[in-house]
């Protein structure tokens, strides 16, 4: 796995298919995040972005191989194995992309509360918000699995399916990704830290059983 790991790690960078995700994450951070603005409010808006950004990613890696590399994968790994790769090759991009949104947060936002009132612990909010980060890139992984080949193989119903999904899955009450961002907004009114559990071991659920029924298929229609 490590190795297959590393060729589609090579094959993103040089195909240039995460730049438009990236550029994207960071127009979203540009026009959301102001100097001086309140921490908690940043890290859910920075969190949320994250959604839209790991379904793109996660469809530039399970398609970025032509057809001939990629019967040759499979052949070499299982068509399984080859499908997981790609998949976690998207959600590590997407870690990185969390890692560095939460952090560029932190350095240009105030750490008191939405009125500027309440001071806000650094440490714990940036933790909290890297978790809210999490699990929308697990969000957005589930429905990268579930919206790209082998369960939908049209780019013409993979790419609305799958951004309509992520615009449900922020907004809806009942969307785990959406309580995470919320949690850490609603938090702000009052300098609260809501560390978001509860979220993210629901979307690491998702995320799994969406992957592991995108992978049993991709094995099976191979």
């Amino acid at each position: 796995m490590i190795a297959l790991l590393r060729y589609q790690a090579a094959l993103l960078i040089r195909s240039h298919r995460w730049l438009p995700p990236v550029i994207l994450y960071a127009a979203w951070l540009a026009i959301g995040v102001q100097s001086g603005g309140p921490l908690l409010d940043g890290l859910g808006w920075a969190a949320g972005g994250l959604l839209p950004v790991a379904v793109w990613l996660t469809r530039a890696c399970v398609t970025n191989e032509p057809p001939a590399a990629r019967n040759c994968t499979v052949a070499a790994a299982g068509p399984g194995r080859a499908h997981l790769a790609g998949v976690l090759t998207a959600v590590c991009t997407a870690v990185l992309l969390a890692l560095a949104g939460t952090a560029a947060v932190v350095l240009v936002s105030d750490p008191h509360s939405a009125r500027h009132r309440i001071p806000v612990p650094v440490l714990p909010a940036a933790a909290a918000g890297l978790l809210a980060a999490m699990a929308c890139v697990l969000a957005g992984t589930a429905i990268g699995a579930l919206s790209n080949r082998p369960v939908l193989r049209s780019t013409g119903w993979s790419i609305p399916v799958g951004m309509l999904a992520a615009l449900l899955l922020l907004v809806l009450d009942a969307s785990p990704a959406n309580a995470a961002v919320s949690g850490l907004v609603t938090g702000s009114l009052d300098g609260t830290i809501t560390t978001p559990w509860l979220p993210l071991a629901a979307t690491a659920l998702i995320a799994a059983a969406a992957t592991a029924v995108a992978c049993a298929l991709n094995s099976r229609r191979s």
